[in-house]
């Protein structure tokens, strides 16, 4: 079974009889995939299951950069109206403020959007950089749930003000992705001053040339946090199964391994040698242009599994591997280097057991949708001592202390894979 979108860890941990242990096929049939384990721990760490085995085979998807979303800017509008580039969120809110009320598109009208957010982007300054998306960050080395924490509270406070004195998105908490999209592209001028994305090509269309990726923003603390990964964000699991009715198992496994050499995973995350990788006479390999018309990113998912399916391009190989870093993943490792600096550990996708699996939906179900309520309560109408701690008694109630201990559980046989 290929590909992690196939099966979750919740189908299979739920249904391991039907799966194969892999750990005794690794070690006799897999030299491959071992030597990589044994070069990168967490491909085992991020493989193994509750009960110790590994069930699924990862991956290790090369030259991915350490930062996801990052701040990007309309440095058109800032030439304009001789600001510099904000350094800090006190330099943000001026920058916004004047995004707002001096019609930096020139068209004479107050359509400005100063700040279009995305997930949690804007509160990230405040420590906040929540890569999986699960209200988990790591503190000390420590699993913390943050939608609690003196430091998101004050994010939201920050956040009242934007929306406050109209530079926040009005409609960020009642539009879809279609109308996001619309604001971004909207054709007659570029109406968004400021936002969160992976690049900008990949959301400004004709206007992106207006837009530059910038470093993180120093927050109250004067530190700066990227949300992403300090190793990367490249490793996966799932990506390949083997049934309990699967016949012969260790040829299966030799076959699998095959996927593992630095030459094939390659070709399996971007495309075939000859067809989208020039392999050259030194021994280096450069990855060619799309066609005119073609993002880099849509002919890579044409041509290859990309993300899916077993893979490991060692980091020594990957110095053979150039990019052109004016599209796709050589632009996104361009603008990685303002930010991977200050990449914060993200808390990591970690496995639950069956047990843990049952409780989870209607732990998250409940206290999810009652902190994402809130959180629009309070960026909209502020919040106070009182409405803090009635906020925070109230998520108690809902079984928060158990989902915590829930996911600290499943982070502590994480760390502790060897």
């Amino acid at each position: 079974i290929l590909g992690s979108e196939v099966f979750s860890d919740a189908d299979i941990v739920n249904n391991l009889s039907l799966f194969r242990p892999l750990d005794h096929y690794i070690e006799e049939n897999m030299p491959n995939l071992k030597t990589a384990m044994q070069e990168t721990p967490e491909m085992k760490q991020i493989s193994t299951f509750p009960d110790g085995k590994i069930y699924s085979l990862p991956s290790r998807l090369p030259l991915r950069p350490k930062s996801s979303r990052q701040p990007v800017i309309n440095k058109t509008w800032l030439d304009k109206l001789g600001l510099k580039v904000p350094d800090t969120i006190d330099d943000l809110y001026n920058v916004l403020k004047a995004f707002k009320e001096r019609d930096p598109n020139g068209n004479g009208k107050q359509d400005e959007i100063p700040v279009i957010e995305l997930s949690n982007d804007l509160i990230s300054p405040f420590g906040i950089a929540d890569l999986n998306n699960n209200a988990m960050v790591v503190e000390e080395g420590n699993a913390v749930y943050y939608p609690v924490s003196e430091a998101y509270r004050e994010g939201l406070k920050w956040e009242h003000q934007l929306f406050t004195d109209g530079l926040l998105d009005k409609e960020l908490f009642t539009q879809d992705e279609t109308m996001r999209s619309a604001k971004f592209l909207n054709p007659d001028a570029p109406i968004v001053g400021f936002t969160y994305q992976w690049t900008p090509d990949a959301v400004f269309g004709k206007w992106s040339d207006q837009y530059e990726t910038i470093p993180p923003l120093a927050g109250p603390d004067g530190k700066r946090y990227t949300i992403g990964n300090p190793y990367g964000m490249n490793l996966e699991r799932n990506e390949l199964l083997i049934t309990s009715s699967c016949k012969y198992p260790e040829i299966a496994a030799r076959w699998a391994d095959e996927f593992y050499t630095n030459e094939a995973s390659v070709q399996n995350f971007w495309g075939a040698i000859g067809t989208v990788i020039q392999k050259n006479d030194n021994g280096t390999y450069t990855l060619m242009d799309p066609p005119t018309g073609t993002s880099a990113d849509a002919w890579y998912w044409d041509n290859s599994l990309r993300d899916f399916g077993p893979k490991y391009v060692s980091p020594t190989f990957e110095k053979s591997i150039f990019l052109n870093p004016n599209n796709g993943d050589g632009l996104k490792l361009q603008l990685d280097k303002l930010g991977s600096d200050y990449a914060t550990l993200p808390f990591p996708n970690v496995m639950y057991t069956a047990e843990e699996f049952q409780k989870l939906p209607t732990l998250t179900t409940i206290i999810d949708s009652y902190v994402n309520t809130m959180r629009a309560q309070f960026i909209i109408l502020g919040v106070n001592d009182e409405a803090w701690a009635d906020y925070v008694k109230q998520l108690r109630g809902m079984g928060l202390e158990q989902l915590v201990k829930i996911r600290t559980d499943a982070f502590s046989r994480y760390i502790s894979v060897e």
